[in-house]
């Protein structure tokens, strides 16, 4: 029986069953143990707390080493000069006035090969759907058409998007065909459409003398990578025994993205993709589940039953990870293992093969968003494991980063360390390296002991490690959290933001910090952490965090040193942080994935200023969606946001299909948006 008909949550590409049982302690728990320095939540949901906890937290941004600029330039960037929007209920996206929106290149947007049109009634082929643009629009990035070359236009450039799940019963014309109702198989071309609407576009665009965007078509540039391109696995898994498949025998190579959720651009003009809920894509039918399996969740259900389809096509059948055939180069068991990565694509060389970032950690990928590079110094990039009770991890490259030379081989060797937040405020980068003396003495120690779910029988190389990095981080020590999501760097002080969505698990029974002294119980509407690295260096290992912000009701607040510096009002209620993005103005744009219903309704966009904590409400989508993804053009004066799921006939009233889309929004006076 698939998933589907025992879990009517299974199509949320949130959905991810608990696989973290490590006892590691919770971040909760370290929030509210904290003795010296602490941020409070007070209000109508954090009453608990607020009778548990007294002094606040001096943050990052006060404390006696923090070398972050507060001047008047800084402030004076970051203001926030557009009347804040009410929340709302309405099928339309809503946006301050003097501010203007249109949608574009909507799913099925023709952008590549024979550019075969949208069909209304859903008749598009398989065929088709790889010339299209994807569906469930996520992360987001333009690239300035000039940019390889120095400069930075606003006005033509490339829209390099993520896709990351689908609705099935939009894109059939008469939705889904079930294998349990077409005796045990799908229709081919049904799966191939699906695995197509899957992975990135890459869509040249260009705006006119009247403002008008609009698609090159016929450019070079133009692109779709899906489930099934062919893709390099470079960096410590290249070659690993455990990555071998009938596909790629030498273990060097794979096919396809999927669940490609938020994203980063790199210091080099390239694109990375995450993977983020891949799990569910697989099934195997092995009494024996290798833990690279269970500590992710791959069980023998498969999220949409691809390799059912009615072909003995590998290109479906892989999805099908069960022991088959003599050795692991005659079946897929292996295939699980070639997802879980940053993907890095080169938007500006489109012959390129996608590479598999392996360094950067097999996980849950949320996105990735780098520190700034400077000359003769490592790269530094962290990433979130969007999960419940998850962690959040920073790569140090081995090699130095040169502006001349710099490429994606900086990503291939390095250190991955996952954090640990500490009850007095700071926190302490753990290394996974089995040179690391501490990680491996305590590798040492948790030989022949239950990790979790897992009985542990050590690490065969380091290689091992990376492959099963959630593994490895219950064994340094690292914090779970409530979902990590989306980070950013503010680029005027370097302090560095991570979305905890929420977890709506945490405190219940079986689950971390049932008790008074952890009182943030079930926490449904989540908060966003902040951290500053010690002596302001992006590489070192420990470094001092706050809390920026709670979200929730009216009357929330978030307080510092026994003052409330956020006090959430009409203007600002949210739940669920999401997306963050820095604009290039130094404004931190937040968004949300969170309930639909009163007091929030719609999910929206807010921005911050991360100097004053003022924060106010700048867009509410439309009924049903995700608000998520946002960039700007390099003059912060055209922002493309992205709406993903929407509900009923958006955009188009007069179509019954909803199609996810992204939303341009401009200043009617031409100004910058949010000044």
């Amino acid at each position: 029986m698939a998933k589907h008909d025992l879990d009517p949550n299974y199509l949320d590409p949130n959905y991810e069953p608990v696989v973290n049982h490590s006892g590691n302690t919770s971040f909760a728990s370290v929030l509210t143990a904290r003795m010296q320095r602490r941020t409070l939540m007070k209000g109508s949901v954090g009453a608990a707390l607020a009778s548990v906890m007294g002094m606040g937290l001096v943050g990052c941004s006060d404390s006696d080493d923090d070398n972050g600029s507060t001047s008047g330039d800084v402030q004076s960037s970051t203001e926030l000069g557009f009347k804040p929007v009410a929340v709302s209920t309405e099928n339309r996206v809503v946006v301050p006035e003097g501010y203007s929106t249109e949608t574009f290149v909507p799913w099925g947007t023709p952008i590549t090969g024979s550019y075969p049109e949208y069909r209304a009634d859903g008749t598009n082929t398989g065929e088709d759907q790889e010339q299209q643009v994807g569906m469930h629009h996520d992360g987001v990035h333009f690239f300035p058409i000039d940019q390889k070359s120095g400069g930075n236009s606003s006005a033509e450039g490339l829209l390099v998007m993520n896709h990351e799940y689908i609705n099935q019963g939009a894109l059939h014309a008469n939705g889904p065909t079930r294998a349990a109702d077409n005796e045990g198989v799908r229709p081919v071309d049904e799966v191939r459409k699906e695995i197509a609407a899957h992975g990135v576009s890459v869509i040249h665009i260009r705006r006119d003398s009247n403002g008008t965007w609009d698609i090159v078509f016929g450019s070079p540039f133009n692109r779709r990578i899906t489930g099934n391109t062919d893709m390099d696995i470079r960096g410590p898994l290249r070659g690993y025994s455990k990555l071998i498949t009938a596909y790629s025998p030498n273990a060097t190579q794979t096919r396809g993205t999927l669940n490609n959720c938020a994203m980063g651009p790199t210091p080099w003009g390239t694109y990375l993709t995450a993977e983020e809920n891949w799990h569910g894509y697989f099934a195997t039918a092995d009494a024996e589940r290798p833990r690279e399996y269970v500590r992710h969740g791959v069980n023998d259900n498969s999220r949409y039953d691809w390799e059912l389809a009615d072909t003995n096509a590998d290109e479906y059948m892989r999805f099908n990870v069960s022991t088959t055939g003599a050795s692991a180069a005659e079946d897929y068991r292996n295939e699980a293992n070639t997802y879980g990565y940053m993907v890095e694509i080169d938007p500006f060389t489109p012959e390129s093969k996608p590479q598999k970032r392996t360094a950067l950690g097999r996980f849950g990928h949320e996105g990735v968003i780098f520190a700034p590079t400077k000359e003769g110094e490592p790269v530094v990039c962290y990433s979130g494991d969007d999960s419940r009770f998850e962690y959040i991890y920073k790569f140090v490259s081995s090699k130095p980063y040169h502006a001349a030379t710099a490429g994606g081989y900086l990503l291939d060797e390095g250190t991955l360390y996952v954090a640990r937040f500490n009850a007095d405020g700071s926190g302490d980068w753990l290394a996974l390296d089995l040179e690391d003396a501490d990680f491996a003495a305590r590798v040492a120690a948790a030989q022949g002991t239950l990790v979790g779910d897992i009985q542990f029988d050590g690490f065969e190389n380091q290689a091992d490690v990376v492959v099963n990095t959630r593994l490895a981080a219950d064994i340094a020590g690292a914090t779970t959290m409530d979902r990590p999501e989306w980070g950013a760097v503010d680029p005027n002080t370097g302090e560095v933001y991570f979305a905890l969505t929420n977890n709506s698990n945490r405190g219940k029974d079986g689950y971390d910090d049932v008790n008074a002294a952890n009182p943030i119980v079930e926490n449904t509407t989540g908060h966003i952490i902040r951290w500053t690295e010690a002596g302001n260096d992006h590489t070192a290992t420990s470094f001092d965090w706050d809390i920026f912000v709670f979200a929730g009701e009216q009357g929330t607040e978030t307080v510092v040193d026994g003052e409330a510096v956020v006090t959430l009002d009409d203007t600002n209620i949210f739940n669920s942080p999401d997306g963050l993005w820095f604009d290039y103005n130094g404004r931190l744009w937040i968004q949300t994935d969170g309930s639909d219903a009163a007091p929030y309704q719609n999910n929206m966009m807010l921005a911050a200023n991360p100097v004053t904590r003022e924060i106010k409400r700048f867009f509410v989508g439309p009924v049903g969606c995700e608000v998520t993804g946002v960039v700007s053009t390099p003059d912060v004066k055209t922002m493309f946001v992205n709406i993903q799921h929407p509900d009923g006939n958006w955009p188009n009233a007069a179509e019954d299909r909803p199609r996810d889309a992204t939303v341009i929004v401009t200043r009617d006076d031409g100004g910058v948006i949010g000044a």
